[in-house]
């Protein structure tokens, strides 16, 4: 009983102590589990940031890997197009190498041939000193031709000036202006005045008889004639005036009787009888 005495009494004192190591465990297990929470963030946050460094580390690993693949292709391919594009150069600059040559010794071989070049030029040469020649002949003939001609035109006018001038033609009695006394042989020009003879006018044709009325009886016109009036030609059947002054003034004819014969008449009707027959008219007479 004394013992269950002693125990009631240091009954609050338990209850106290529970509480308070009650409260303590509680606080405690609060630290703990901050604590533990805390540590489980810490390597939590560890855990996912190195996994992070090795997602990272084989990311650009894997990228690295990936680029280095599409530069070696790309690279690649490059290289390809530059060698192709090389040997293409290559082909072409050989191609054009034979094409030359081979164009060079067609050209010199069947188009320009040198040696046929070279007779074509001589032959043109040839050609031109034979035509310079001709030419330098026809120069020298048409020089001498218009030489000639101009001596010929010199004595043709020497001719005419000597048949005008005849009158001063020297004579026995008389000397001539070109016949000096004074001198041992005459001028050249009396010897032509002794080799021509006198000049001698033209005969009026029929063309100037319509002018006689204006000439005096020596045949000098005294009155310059009018110049034609560019009047109609009048109505009704008159012939023209030059003609009707032609048809006056022309020159006399023989008469029929002094013309033809005493048997014409007879002789043109045996003519119209003859022609009659051949080409008749009426053919049932």
């Amino acid at each position: 009983m004394a013992t269950l005495a002693r125990l009631q009494e240091r009954l609050p004192g338990f209850k106290e102590e529970y509480f308070f190591r009650n409260r303590c465990v509680d606080e405690y297990r609060k630290r703990e589990y901050y604590a533990a929470v805390i540590i489980q963030s810490w390597f939590r946050g560890c855990k996912v940031r190195a996994y992070i460094r090795y997602m990272n580390k084989v990311m650009v690993f894997i990228q690295k890997w990936w680029r280095g693949y599409q530069g070696r292709k790309k690279f690649r391919k490059m290289a390809e197009t530059a060698y192709f594009i090389m040997k293409m150069n290559f082909y072409n600059e050989m191609a054009v190498r034979i094409q030359k040559r081979w164009r060079g010794y067609y050209i010199r071989k069947y188009i320009h041939n040198y040696y046929a070049l070279k007779k074509y030029l001589e032959a043109i040469a040839l050609n031109n000193e034979m035509v310079r020649r001709e030419l330098e002949e026809f120069a020298e003939m048409k020089e001498k031709e218009e030489v000639k001609k101009a001596l010929e035109r010199k004595e043709k006018k020497k001719d005419y000036l000597a048949r005008k001038m005849h009158y001063l033609l020297s004579t026995e009695q008389i000397a001539g202006v070109y016949n000096s006394p004074y001198r041992s042989s005459p001028d050249p020009m009396e010897l032509q005045l002794r080799k021509v003879k006198p000049l001698r006018h033209k005969k009026k044709g029929i063309q100037d008889i319509t002018n006689l009325k204006y000439a005096d009886s020596f045949g000098f016109q005294t009155v310059p004639p009018l110049p034609p009036i560019g009047r109609q030609k009048p109505q009704g059947p008159f012939r023209n005036t030059g003609e009707v002054l032609q048809q006056r003034f022309k020159p006399l004819e023989p008469s029929l009787q002094g013309a033809a014969s005493n048997f014409s008449l007879q002789l043109a009707r045996e003519k119209v009888k003859q022609e009659e027959w051949r080409n008749r008219i009426h053919d049932n007479v």
